[in-house]
């Protein structure tokens, strides 16, 4: 399929918080086989896998994977959500909080054992899923990420924002 290079592309930024980083790295695997497509179609502005220099302010589309287990990642996804347009929640975390949430469920007398942990690597006491904290636009869940719902949602978000 011969695409023309769009003379506008969906800006995107990729983070990463609580997790396993499993879908960044089917992301990465996924870039292997369509990065000459993309690269046509999509400005990696602010993807840390892919640029030493970054920039957040005006995304079209942030892809958000993990849960949020601390002040410092819930002040960086408002910040990031002020400076998207729209939000996907990438993987079990971001869109369930699990599996990173499930200290959630301890038991009273292992939430007391962990207190000192917590507190020491500056934790929340309660992880978070994205769409209790910000709005969340479309979601792409697995463990890791299914591809084929990843393809389907970045296509939405091409047409969208009109650059396919």
């Amino acid at each position: 399929m011969v695409i023309k290079e769009a003379t506008n592309k969906l800006k995107i930024g990729w983070f990463s918080f609580s997790c396993c980083e499993d879908s960044t790295i089917v992301f990465t695997e996924m870039l292997n086989d369509h990065f000459e497509e993309w690269s046509k179609v999509i400005y990696f502005q602010h993807v840390r896998i892919l640029r030493g220099k970054n920039k957040l302010q005006g995304l079209d589309v942030a892809f958000v994977e993990g849960a949020i287990a601390s002040n410092l990642e819930k002040k960086k996804l408002l910040e990031i959500r002020k400076n998207c347009k729209k939000l996907v929640a990438i993987g079990s975390c971001a869109c369930t909080g699990g599996p990173s949430a499930q200290r959630n469920m301890f038991p009273k007398e292992l939430e007391k054992e962990i207190e000192g942990l917590l507190r020491k690597f500056h934790q929340v006491d309660k992880v978070s899923k994205l769409e209790d904290l910000v709005r969340v636009d479309a979601k792409v869940p697995g463990c890791p990420m299914g591809e084929e719902r990843f393809l389907k949602v970045l296509n939405q978000m091409l047409e969208e924002f009109g650059v396919r």
